[in-house]
């Protein structure tokens, strides 16, 4: 049996609304969803609340817990006082529609602005090249799980209003540098477009984004300030210049100073491609009509047990050939 906490949660909706004071049990371990439903299962079962995975992946259990944005999840009640008040209220930042549950569209609408990846022309599935250094320079940024804390905290959006035309938001200042790191996107002009469309010159690096970032990402740092201070493309590697690439025939090379350059030049024989951790090679593999790549082409490479289905059995497998059971011996019934 744990203890009663007094919680002050928010309810109401477009309208308006007002806080309500509970009294809930909480039990060792727990985090500030938990005495959510609790609260939804015994006093008020028409309490609105966005939840989904429970594990702090999600994104969807964003609200306010003591005037602090965070997930719902990931916020344990043993952070707070035994004595303490914990007050629940909705984000902000996006329109109410009923108790912790908020509109949030307008980050939907602004991923649409977006231009998605575009690969280099006339190169198809299957050929995509990249070294493991450009992989993890953009990587932190594959990280975000669209929880929408720092589009709530930038006061750009949050406090002026008449911002939301032309400012995209720190969630789409690290999608559009993820994008431009990326050496086959065939985009040049993603820095001009944070500029000019997505409004980036308006952020003035308060760095209030990443401190309330579940996943830790330093989106001020690592893609608002180096987009709208000295441009994307200058987060490359430097390439010394007494140390040039060497071309096909031999000669010696310009160096490749862009993800794109270097990607250019990797392979240009068809033979092996050298990335960070190891040798691949640098063939494209068949590809079939659908655009996926073979099973067997993914694990020819690589040591493995023997199928349970037998060494002769093609994939995929008729459907009434397929059976969940565990396979049984011939003596067995």
């Amino acid at each position: 049996m744990g203890e009663k906490r007094h919680f002050q949660v928010w309810r109401g909706d477009e309208s308006g609304g007002q806080l309500e004071d509970f009294q809930v049990e909480v039990n060792e371990g727990e985090v500030v969803l938990d005495i959510i439903h609790r609260l939804q299962a015994t006093q008020a079962p028409d309490l609105a609340v966005r939840w989904n995975c429970k594990a702090g992946k999600c994104g969807s259990c964003s609200m306010e817990i003591n005037g602090k944005p965070r997930l719902g999840c990931m916020t344990r009640m043993s952070t707070f006082g035994e004595t303490e008040t914990v007050t629940v209220t909705p984000v902000r930042t996006f329109p109410v529609i009923r108790d912790l549950v908020t509109d949030v569209s307008f980050n939907y609408q602004k991923a649409r602005e977006l231009p998605a990846f575009a690969p280099p022309p006339g190169l198809a599935l299957g050929e995509y090249r990249m070294q493991q250094v450009d992989v993890e320079r953009s990587q932190e940024f594959r990280k975000c799980i669209e929880c929408f804390l720092c589009q709530n905290v930038c006061h750009v959006i949050r406090d002026h209003e008449e911002n939301k035309t032309n400012f995209a938001g720190p969630r789409f200042f690290i999608r559009a540098a993820e994008l431009d790191m990326h050496p086959l996107d065939a985009r040049g002009d993603r820095q001009d477009m944070a500029i000019e469309e997505q409004g980036i010159g308006y952020c003035n690096i308060t760095k209030c984004c990443t401190e309330v970032c579940p996943e830790h990402i330093k989106i001020t740092d690592n893609a608002i300030a180096s987009s709208s201070v000295v441009g994307l493309s200058s987060a490359d590697p430097p390439v010394s210049a007494g140390s040039p690439a060497a071309s096909t025939d031999g000669s010696p090379a310009s160096p490749a100073t862009t993800p794109a350059e270097r990607a250019a030049a990797t392979d240009a024989q068809g033979e092996i491609s050298t990335n960070w951790h190891r040798e691949t090679p640098g063939y494209a593999p068949a590809v079939g009509p659908d655009g996926k790549l073979p099973v067997t082409e993914a694990t020819a490479e690589f040591a493995g047990a023997s199928s349970p289905f037998g060494d002769d059995v093609d994939f995929p497998m008729p459907i009434e050939d397929i059976s969940y059971q565990h396979p049984s011996k011939p003596d067995e019934h």
